[in-house]
C-alpha cells in the first residue's frame, strides 16, 4: 500500500473542510521536513499508535560478488527501520 503526498492532503481536506488546503500542505511538509531531520541526527520518530522509524547503522563488512566470487568491501551504512503499530498493522489487515 502506497500513498501519495497529494492523495493524504485530498482525504485531510474531505475529512476536515475547516482546514483550508495550503495550511494542510503546509502542516505535512513540516512533518516531512521534521521526521527527515530528527533521522538526520539519529534520532528515533515515534507517532503512537502508528508508527516508528528509527536510524540504524550497518557495519562495514567483506561480501562478496555472487557472479564472480569475488570479494568486496561494503562501508559502512545508514538504513531505517520501519515499524507499524499491533492496532495499525490489523486495521490494515482486516478484510472488508
Amino acid at each position: 500500500m502506497s500513498f501519495v503526498k497529494s492523495d493524504l492532503i485530498k482525504e485531510l481536506s474531505d475529512n476536515y473542510p475547516n482546514f483550508l488546503q495550503k495550511d494542510l500542505i503546509k502542516l505535512i511538509d513540516i512533518m516531512i521536513y521534521e521526521i527527515r531531520e530528527s533521522l538526520k541526527r539519529g534520532e528515533r520518530v515515534e507517532l503512537r499508535d502508528v508508527f516508528t522509524i528509527e536510524p540504524r547503522i550497518q557495519k562495514a563488512r567483506v561480501s562478496r560478488n555472487p557472479k564472480t566470487n569475488e570479494k568486496i568491501d561494503t562501508p559502512e551504512k545508514k538504513t531505517i527501520l520501519f515499524k507499524t503499530s499491533k492496532e495499525w498493522s490489523k486495521n490494515i489487515n482486516e478484510k472488508k
